[in-house]
């Protein structure tokens, strides 16, 4: 974007005059009407330029979050799989035996990219078919086009319990595998739900990976009712992301799972 340099004309003058005298010439962005939390100035050719990037810009530390996802999900489920996945599938066919132990459900990714989202189940079999009725007759707790609700009538005894541990999650370590989402980023919502975002900054979300936490599991995860809070988290992710605040957000998560703080 080049505005024309008439519409700076006014501008460049008061600039030189502060040069001139040694003053300090603070310029506003907010004409730019952009959603962005760090401004950043670069240059192209000998033009100095205003940059607002949207995405994290360090590409080496990309490359690094990637290879740790790979390694410690590789890790994560040669871990859990003996220990848990086995008795976790076993008491799933036992409380709700009529439906599979997996629930492959399109998520939107990076750039809104379908994809295939794993989670052991913890509905009744034809649940999804169900979500009108259940919208219309128990309401929507969560405020915006995400459908969140405290005591899901279609969840089962052993699936609350799944739920409430985390435990269900477990299945996207072969999405974080398969390089659809990273350990950490915002949370991928169903494509339908996507379809519905009104607001830049919501399907700015779409800009990064999605991750298995995020910055909303740590603050408060379902006891947040508001889709702009949880937006508001989500931005202020990417906008200050670095693999401290993965690291940070990671070891955040392990009590809040152990002691199943906002969670339900």
């Amino acid at each position: 974007f080049a505005p024309k340099q008439t519409e700076f004309g006014e501008l460049a003058e008061l600039i030189e005059i502060c040069e001139l005298q040694g003053v300090e010439a603070w310029i506003s962005a907010g004409f730019l009407q952009a959603q962005v939390a760090r401004p950043d100035f670069d240059s192209m050719g000998s033009n100095p330029m205003l940059v607002l990037r949207s995405t994290p810009e360090l590409s080496w530390a990309l490359w690094i979050k990637a290879m740790i996802d790979a390694a410690l999900s590789a890790v994560a489920l040669a871990g859990s799989l003996v220990l848990v996945w086995w008795w976790v599938a076993l008491v799933i066919k036992i409380s709700s035996p009529k439906g599979p132990v997996f629930f492959r459900q399109k998520r939107a990714g990076r750039h809104g990219k379908p994809f295939n989202m794993w989670k052991f189940r913890t509905m009744h079999p034809g649940a999804e078919s169900q979500l009108d009725e259940v919208k219309e007759a128990q309401g929507n707790e969560m405020s915006g086009p995400v459908f969140k609700l405290e005591k899901d009538p279609r969840v089962f005894k052993f699936g609350s319990f799944l739920r409430r541990t985390s435990i269900d999650e477990l299945p996207q370590i072969l999405n974080v595998l398969r390089g659809e989402m990273s350990l950490v980023g915002p949370r991928p919502l169903p494509t339908y739900e996507v379809e519905q975002f009104a607001k830049s900054e919501h399907r700015r979300r779409l800009s990064v990976k999605p991750g298995i936490t995020c910055l909303w599991q740590v603050e408060g995860r379902n006891k947040i009712t508001s889709f702009d809070e949880w937006v508001r988290l989500d931005l202020e992710y990417i906008d200050n992301w670095s693999l401290a605040l993965d690291l940070k957000i990671l070891l955040r998560t392990i009590p809040v799972v152990l002691m199943r703080r906002g969670s339900r």
